[in-house]
């Protein structure tokens, strides 16, 4: 599944390439992220807590951090796996500066498996769009101070 999107953060490119690579910001935006601990240079042990329709459980995995590019672009892998299936992701992050701010783009490729799959593509894009949305938003509030 692709996906793609952008967003504008009204602060500097600099803040917020520090914020997108700063574990706790990252835990604090990421929707049901419980805990995101360091395991090495650039990469993190995550648990997330995700329900997508009826099928609800936890995800334990690994995140990576690769072919950075300070402050313009990373490429994040995400790697995980739980009761409900499995979920596996390289996304390209891009930021640029935008008239008052920073423009942030992201380009993924994401594989959905086992029963979390189930509930269709269609869902699954919907939801993961606005889990991206929710994600942004909350780094844009940590960012800026807005609630």
């Amino acid at each position: 599944m692709k996906l793609e999107g952008s967003y504008d953060i009204p602060v500097p490119r600099q803040q917020v390439w520090e914020a997108f690579l700063d574990p706790e910001k990252l835990r604090q935006a990421i929707p049901g992220c419980e805990k995101l601990e360091e395991i090495g240079p650039d990469e993190y042990k995550a648990t997330m807590k995700i329900g997508i329709a009826a099928v609800k459980g936890t995800f334990q995995g690994t995140v990576r951090l690769r072919d950075k590019q300070p402050p313009e672009s990373y490429r994040l892998n995400v790697d995980g796996s739980g009761g409900p299936g499995f979920v596996r992701g390289d996304t390209v992050i891009t930021l640029s500066d935008a008239a008052g701010g920073t423009h942030v783009a992201y380009n993924a490729d994401v594989q959905i498996g086992g029963l979390i799959a189930g509930v269709g593509q269609r869902m699954l894009g919907g939801v993961s769009k606005m889990m991206a949305d929710q994600f942004f938003t909350k780094m844009g509030h940590l960012l800026t101070g807005a609630k």
